[in-house]
């Protein structure tokens, strides 16, 4: 059987989804910069290690740390209950879930979510984090058809990392400072920018360069479509695979 012989579900999203990625990536991208420009941008990490952090192995720890800072900045957000961001809810997720945290939004008198995905980069390492895997295929397929209007964002941060003694202990603190962020619907992220790598499960869905990255604006289905393509295109995925993925999923009727 052929690809356009299948009988799939057509997700369609909200006419205003557009407008509500914008809307839900200002918000995170105002909180942040507002973050940076207070100076409260800095992860203090003390250690006995008389020396300092190991850095050229810092951005092993990074993600998870950096991670938890921006679950507090937003966090530290919503606790008031009348901040200007109309950020009503913020829900650090599991360590193996699609998310890392759960964004809710007050906008217009209804309630938009972002799943946002963080990912670290070093501003000094060469090339420190720059292809990144974002999620798995089946997952975040089955998420665009459960949900037209599931929406995804990656939070890419970039830090860097130098010693200071304290000096109280007379020990080198590391800092892990965030310098850069940016924020991407992976919906809307050029199809020159992804990448299917077959190798996890049933593949992963990777960012080819996330310091650089354009937009292309496209629909739920055409995102579906999308990432079908990639997965077929692998040499080590058959049509045969791709269905038994679909029925098992749901893609199909």
């Amino acid at each position: 059987m052929k690809y356009e012989e299948l009988n799939f579900k057509v997700p369609v999203e909200s006419e205003s989804y557009k407008e509500d990625s914008e809307f839900v990536i200002g918000q995170m991208k105002s909180i942040l910069d507002s973050q940076m420009e207070s100076g409260d941008n800095k992860i203090v990490i003390n250690t006995n290690l008389k020396m300092g952090l190991p850095l050229e192995n810092i951005n092993k720890i990074a993600g998870p740390m950096l991670e938890a800072w921006a679950g507090e900045v937003f966090a530290g957000i919503r606790d008031d209950m009348n901040n200007p961001y109309y950020l009503l809810n913020v829900e650090a997720q599991e360590r193996l879930g699609m998310a890392d945290i759960i964004l809710q939004f007050k906008k217009e008198g209804t309630a938009i979510t972002g799943n946002v995905d963080v990912k670290a980069t070093a501003n000094d390492i060469l090339n420190s984090g720059k292809g990144p895997n974002i999620t798995s295929f089946s997952r975040i397929r089955t998420a665009y058809v459960q949900n037209p209007d599931f929406m995804f964002i990656i939070l890419s941060i970039k830090h860097r990392v130098y010693v200071k003694r304290n000096e109280k202990t007379g020990l080198m603190d590391g800092i892990m400072e965030v310098v850069d962020h940016n924020e991407y619907d992976l919906k809307f992220i050029s199809d020159a920018d992804i990448n299917y790598n077959p190798a996890l499960g049933t593949g992963q869905i990777q960012i080819k360069d996330i310091h650089y990255i354009t937009y292309q604006y496209r629909t739920t289905w055409e995102m579906c479509q999308l990432l079908d393509a990639k997965y077929l295109h692998s040499s080590r995925r058959t049509m045969d695979d791709f269905i038994r993925e679909a029925q098992k999923n749901g893609w199909i009727k």
